[in-house]
């Protein structure tokens, strides 16, 4: 018997469409080009609305070292992000080479979802354990589209279920030049995984990871300090005062992010894309997580 029901499905429907108000990076499920992952996405038992995490992330190739350095964004959960409003003060204001230097600070957008790996074809200790999938744009479409667009009547509930009546997802990367692309994965027709039980079905289910864990979070403080060191490339040890506060962030600066995010920043990034705020009240928890007697 599944632990996942279909009153749960209808509490984490919506949080792939919400803007954003672990362990670590060890739990993410390394993906490299010319492979497949058959993996099964995993539901917050406790928390539906935690069943994904949004969040933004600031990168680019530091003007100091040469290596790749990137941030989680404070807008994640709603706060002013400084490194942001660096970039967007260079871009409308600066001067042309200020202009130019800020097209090197790439926002991109991400989602972190549990994931109970069926088959890892470069690493098999994975296999049977709870992995955390990291994903861009191309995967949050075809998500989106299992669970409420064209593919909803055939997936639906099924993509988060561990049981012989749930549907693996398939996460294929392939090449699409210098770059990976996975416009080609998909969920596959419900199967049973071979070995699995009720038993150990509630235990997958129970030792979700914590996604808001994964990422760290800088202070304003740390964010100031990695802008200073790589990309102002100011030695911290002559900053003999704080840096001036920087004017909020204009609203057009949304407008003005890449929207191709499954690509990283630049080559020299080695955060590929292999790598919710859902507004339930307590009484509807109580209502989702009674349900679960009733599968």
């Amino acid at each position: 018997m599944s632990t996942f029901t279909t009153s749960m499905f209808d509490a984490i429907k919506g949080a792939l469409n919400k803007e954003t108000n672990s362990r670590g990076f060890a739990d993410i499920l390394r993906t490299t080009v010319g492979n497949s992952y058959e993996v099964r996405l995993l539901p917050n038992i406790e928390d539906p609305s935690k069943t994904f995490y949004h969040y933004y992330i600031n990168g680019w190739t530091s003007f100091a070292t040469g290596q790749y350095v990137s941030a989680l964004s404070p807008q994640t959960w709603g706060d002013r992000d400084p490194i942001g409003e660096a970039r967007y003060k260079h871009s409308r204001y600066g001067t042309p080479p200020e202009k130019e230097k800020s097209k090197a600070i790439i926002r991109s957008e991400k989602w972190l979802v549990n994931a109970y790996i069926v088959n890892d074809p470069t690493d098999s200790d994975n296999n049977g354990t709870i992995k955390v999938l990291r994903f861009g744009k191309q995967l949050h479409k075809i998500i989106m589209d299992a669970i409420e667009g064209e593919d909803a009547d055939q997936f639906g509930p099924k993509i988060f279920d561990v049981g012989k009546n749930g549907c693996s997802f398939r996460v294929k990367v392939d090449s699409q030049g210098e770059y990976p692309t996975y416009v080609a994965s998909r969920f596959l027709m419900a199967s049973e995984i071979p070995g699995m039980t009720d038993e150990k079905m509630k235990k997958i289910y129970d030792n979700t990871l914590d996604l808001e864990q994964v990422i760290p979070r800088k202070t304003n403080d740390e964010l100031m300090s990695l802008l200073n060191e790589h990309y102002h490339v100011i030695d911290p040890n002559t900053v003999t005062e704080e840096p001036p506060e920087s004017s909020p962030v204009d609203p057009e600066l949304e407008e003005e992010v890449p929207m191709n995010f499954d690509t990283p920043a630049t080559p020299a990034s080695t955060e590929e894309d292999d790598e919710v705020d859902n507004l339930l009240d307590d009484d509807k928890v109580r209502e989702l997580l009674q349900g679960l007697d009733d599968d």
